[in-house]
């Protein structure tokens, strides 16, 4: 749907993520980033959007992988080794505003996990520290398409379809990261473009 044609899926178990062993995970996801060579890396930010274990432990795994793709030091298995050391341009960590939690909660509820006995929950960005809005209104129905193939997840999603017009362009009309660390530029000045700065 979304015209992506190369994809992997790692052998790791929904809600076990964060009991995974480390150095394995981080060395699966080297492998992909020393094979793909992206740019740029996108993942959740350290607060796992609403504390879900799961999203904090691919945050924690995701950003040591991209440092140790780049280090000739990390070794994969022998087969392996002729890779080369890959250093991505860019990191970037969703970075969600009050507006688009508000969105998500008047369709599905207030968003919580509860772990160890503590309730987590949605913390927003605040709008100083997003450094990088994409306009996306011209994608969004492509959005929703791909979006309605996530048939597990579809019962919560199916709510979505009916917020309010001002909910609905929190969540579809602009996407927002937060730039953990760039090669290639840098400053305040907010980004419209996830590769801004690199030469094409």
């Amino acid at each position: 749907m979304l015209g992506v044609r190369d994809v992997a899926l790692l052998d790791y178990r929904d809600q076990h993520l964060d009991r995974a062993n480390r150095r394995e995970a981080i060395a699966d996801i080297v492998r992909h980033l020393r094979r793909v060579r992206p740019d740029v890396v996108v993942t959740f930010g350290p607060d796992g959007a609403y504390g879900h274990p799961d999203h904090v432990a691919i945050s924690q795994f995701a950003t040591a992988a991209t440092v140790a793709a780049a280090d000739s030091a990390f070794a994969l298995d022998a087969a392996e080794s002729i890779r080369e050391p890959h250093t991505v341009s860019k990191l970037y960590y969703i970075a969600w505003p009050a507006t688009t939690w508000a969105a998500y909660e008047s369709a599905m509820k207030r968003l919580v996990a509860t772990l160890d006995g503590v309730q987590r929950q949605a913390t927003a960005w605040p709008d100083w520290a997003i450094t990088t809005l994409i306009d996306t209104r011209r994608f969004w129905p492509t959005v929703w398409r791909a979006v309605s193939c996530h048939e597990s997840q579809m019962a919560a999603y199916e709510r979505l379809k009916d917020v309010s017009p001002e909910h609905h362009e929190a969540l579809w009309g602009s996407q927002s990261f937060y730039r953990a660390y760039s090669t290639v530029n840098g400053g305040r000045a907010r980004e419209t473009d996830l590769f801004e700065g690199i030469g094409r």
